[in-house]
């Protein structure tokens, strides 16, 4: 079964050697966050939130279970708000959402861990653009192998009100596309971008899908994102898969009482593992 064939998988990468992995830092300063401000909070609706990253100036990437509630049924964009660079209640810059594209072949509830994980990626086009002069769009890239070493940048449970830059963690293994990192993430991680940075600045990977927790360690679970966002583009051009359509039905809102799928999903072990939604 998938489920235990990921579960036997992340157990094996649990057991290889620990990397140098640096301290999770917050970045409570204006001067820490300097390059940083292209990461943003995606908020949700009453008090769910997902982190993101600009790859253009109008666009988030994040992770594709940010966009559907508990039930699986799709989030409305418009009521979505990003805040880049967002620190003790301030932005560079807040926009709402316009429309959203997921991976095709994504499934809010699956069996398929792996391949709801490989397509576990959205793009949220914002309403107006945020100017590359605040907020630098990141580049992607596909470098990226098993015992590499990447940053991640994330908000969290606990750690909403700033981003926390962990600038060293280790790519632990990859089976078809799905990568696994020794990153330190939590609730409210998903969507956050995992960097590499051998051109001298940052590069997006990968994001955050999922964590497991096992004996005190933290795993944190992603994809390959260049090839995803490739085909999410050319969806977004088409209007392929795009939510809201045009003078279609309004997507679905938060009801009051109700809450998303938000946050870094975490597998907890024990009878198999157990996919948690906070």
């Amino acid at each position: 079964m998938l489920r235990r064939a990921l579960f036997a998988a992340l157990a094996l990468a649990l057991a290889t050697p620990a990397f140098a992995d640096s301290a999770l830092r917050r970045l409570s300063l204006r001067s820490e966050g300097l390059g940083w401000e292209a990461v943003g909070r995606l908020d949700l609706g009453r008090g769910s939130f997902c982190s993101g990253a600009l790859i253009a100036t109008d666009l988030v990437l994040t992770a594709a279970h940010c966009l559907f509630d508990r039930e699986g049924n799709r989030l409305d964009p418009r009521r979505i708000t990003f805040r880049a660079g967002y620190r003790d209640g301030q932005d560079v810059a807040a926009r709402q959402g316009a429309r959203a594209v997921v991976m095709a072949g994504y499934a809010p509830v699956s069996d398929d861990v792996i391949g709801q994980l490989r397509t576990d990626v959205a793009l949220l086009q914002l309403d107006r653009p945020i100017a590359a002069a605040n907020a630098a769009p990141y580049a992607l890239s596909g470098n990226v192998r098993t015992g590499g070493t990447v940053s991640v940048a994330s908000y969290g449970q606990g750690r909403e009100e700033a981003l926390s830059l962990q600038r060293s963690c280790g790519v632990l293994g990859e089976r078809i596309g799905a990568l696994a990192f020794s990153c330190d993430v939590t609730f409210g991680s998903s969507g956050a971008p995992v960097f590499e940075m051998s051109s001298g600045r940052p590069a997006i990977v990968s994001i955050i899908s999922k964590g497991a927790r096992e004996d005190g360690k933290v795993l944190s679970l992603g994809m390959r994102v260049e090839p995803a966002v490739r085909q999410l583009r050319a969806d977004l051009r088409a209007g392929r898969g795009v939510f809201p359509q045009a003078g279609g039905a309004q997507a679905k809102r938060l009801r009051v009482g109700a809450s998303s799928s938000t946050g870094a999903r975490f597998i907890r072990p024990g009878n198999g593992p157990k996919f948690v939604k906070p």
